[in-house]
């Protein structure tokens, strides 16, 4: 099975653990990323300052973060579909 690719084309933090991302196809979306900050790499998001490394990948159009995470733009694009899934699995890294 395939799904669309996406790219994310600009953010915005917005306070948090959130940020306002802009999509390729006009999509724009406020994703509340807190929840899933659990675990080996996700895990040291939630210090703040690692939070704040947050940069565009422009050639993938993805976020990264200084410490190697990120995350899929389809999978953030369709975040609404996505959510209980990702929720679940990062319930079993606690």
């Amino acid at each position: 099975m395939t799904h669309p690719l996406h790219h994310i084309t600009a953010f915005e933090p917005v306070g948090g653990y959130r940020l306002r991302l802009w999509f390729e196809d006009g999509l724009r979306r406020v994703i509340v990323l807190e929840p899933l900050l659990r675990g080996e790499l996700y895990g040291p998001l939630r210090q703040p300052a690692v939070f704040g490394t947050v940069r565009l990948e422009p050639e993938f159009g993805t976020l990264v973060w200084a410490n190697g995470a990120d995350f899929d733009p389809s999978m953030l694009h369709d975040w609404p579909e996505n959510e209980p899934a990702w929720r679940a699995m990062v319930a079993q890294w606690e």
